[in-house]
């Protein structure tokens, strides 16, 4: 515990002598005690470098997180999915923080693979390159490896040497920090803070295993195998394992250099529309979608196919939340508000108390104006938050994953808009939700969902059950922003609060002695 609170106080340094607190509290004030602590923190005899960079506070907050290292990169992005804490301002002035920290050596990453492949697997990749891309977690090699007799050209991922004990020690300090000010600062219980930063080491931890992200790539591509369009890159299985993942290069432009695609007489409109329909496919089809979908994540190989890469981030809805998103999105699209009224109260979104035709109402106040905009200014995933923000004055439950999902529509749609400004957000989504919503009605299909889960579960039974717990976990945890009762993270989290209580009653004891000692001797 001791070495806790030193890596908090080197911690509370970092954070005392960068801008973080001058600029969160524009939008958020802390409680004044927090605020002498990193003034008392911040007091040093060497004199703070002045930036000259002009930047607004969003720019300055999230160079001063990527300066921190890891721990805070990864912070600032969870913190940016949960305005409920931080305040909408800031969480928005959070989305532009990068994940991006100088590479690590070749030599290091040889010595990984070597380590964790195999010295054969090692001798059987070829031409391994300098890294190509470093973030905060992982960096990408460029290679060719030998499978089977055949050489292929892939990107091996690498985790950073050590990352994993570096990240623990900080977050378990910044839990350790979370639990102090919960015990002195009573407000702050309500927003469950020790909760948020194991919530955050838990997701971290699993990202930090690479065979999970793997595993996902994997289930995208077999969701996707019949897709025309799409490919997801191959796993190679024998060359992936928890510190190392390979996967097959993608010779393709990334979708942000428009100009270069329409030299090379791709359709840029079109690529734009399919963008849109694969995700809204991937999330109303299968329940599984790519929750990352920005412009450096989305390239169009040489064949002209939408190919996604860094699969860390996935979302995924239950059969529920994939028929509500369906029927509420056409219903919207219908201008049958009464519709997607129904659909709220049949889901128990809502409760059943809540007058029909009062939700129809609100709902039509968020409907009609937006039939009323241009074509450009028309967005799903802004109709998905203003929904939201209005069912929440009827109670709605809050839903996670659909939070999830409407912030990554909001990507996806500016993806696609900056490819084509005049993307018709309505009628691109039309034709995908009414065939899923077809489908779905047809009995013959329902009988052979049913019959495909059975075989899909009998297929599992012989996997590892540990891996494919934790792997559902992951999944579980970003999708959902909670942790589930029944798992192993809820019994280590209340282990970890019984700890940090008996460490503050010992202290106390301990406090009261020494002062009880003094009075007797002096």
């Amino acid at each position: 515990m001791i070495k806790k609170f030193i890596t908090l106080f080197k911690l509370g340094r970092k954070i005392a002598k960068s801008d973080i607190i001058k600029i969160a509290s524009k939008f958020k004030k802390p409680p004044l005690a927090l605020t002498v602590l990193f003034q008392i923190l911040s007091i040093s005899l060497k004199k703070n470098e002045q930036s000259n960079l002009i930047e607004d506070d969003g720019e300055k907050l999230s160079r001063s997180l990527e300066s921190m290292g890891t721990t805070f990169i990864k912070l600032g992005q969870f913190l940016a999915t949960r305005p409920d804490i931080i305040g909408k301002e800031l969480s928005l002035k959070l989305e532009k923080l990068q994940d991006r920290l100088p590479p690590f050596s070749i030599h290091e990453a040889k010595e990984i693979i070597k380590e964790d492949l195999g010295i054969d697997a090692f001798n059987s990749i070829i031409d391994l390159s300098e890294p190509v891309a470093a973030a905060s977690i992982a960096q990408v090699h460029k290679a060719k490896i030998n499978d089977n007799g055949t050489i292929k050209e892939v990107a091996i991922k690498i985790l950073r040497p050590n990352i994993k004990k570096i990240f623990n020690e900080e977050i378990d300090a910044m839990m350790l920090f979370a639990f102090i000010i919960e015990s002195f600062v009573k407000k702050t219980k309500r927003l469950k803070l020790v909760e948020v930063v194991f919530l955050l080491k838990e997701i971290t931890n699993l990202e930090m295993d690479l065979r999970f992200e793997a595993a996902a790539a994997n289930e995208y591509a077999e969701n996707t195998k019949n897709d025309a369009g799409f490919k997801v890159p191959e796993i190679y299985w024998n060359f992936t394992s928890e510190n190392v993942m390979t996967l097959d290069w993608i010779d393709g432009i990334s979708i942000r250099e428009a100009e270069e695609l329409k030299k090379r007489n791709l359709d840029t409109s079109k690529i734009a529309e399919d963008i849109i329909q694969h995700f809204l496919r991937h999330a109303v089809r299968d329940g599984f979608f790519h929750a990352d979908m920005h412009q450096g994540n989305i390239f169009v190989d040489n064949s002209g196919q939408i190919v996604p890469i860094d699969f860390g981030i996935m979302g995924r809805l239950d059969k529920l939340s994939k028929r509500f998103l369906a029927e509420i999105l056409f219903g919207f699209i219908q201008r049958d508000y009464r519709k997607v009224a129904e659909v709220h109260l049949v889901a128990g979104l809502v409760p059943k108390e809540v007058p029909i035709d009062d939700l129809a109402q609100a709902l039509r106040s968020i409907g009609e104006p937006i039939f009323g905009q241009e074509v450009k200014d028309i967005s799903g995933g802004k109709l998905l938050k203003q929904l939201f923000d209005v069912t929440e004055k009827f109670n709605m439950q809050t839903q996670p994953q659909l939070l999830m999902l409407q912030k990554t529509m909001v990507v996806v749609e500016g993806v696609a808009r900056k490819l084509n400004p005049n993307t018709n957000i309505w009628t691109t989504s039309k034709p995908v939700l009414e065939n899923w919503l077809k489908e779905t009605k047809d009995p013959i299909n329902n009988l052979n969902e049913t019959l495909k889960n059975t075989s899909e579960v009998i297929k599992r039974l012989p996997e590892f059950p540990e891996i494919m717990d934790k792997a559902n976990q992951a999944l579980t945890f970003l999708a959902s922003g909670q942790i589930p009762q029944n798992s192993n993270s809820y019994t280590a989290l209340n282990d970890k609060k019984s700890e940090m209580i008996a460490f503050r009653n010992q202290s106390i004891i301990g406090l009261l002695l020494v002062v009880i000692f003094g009075l007797i001797v002096f």
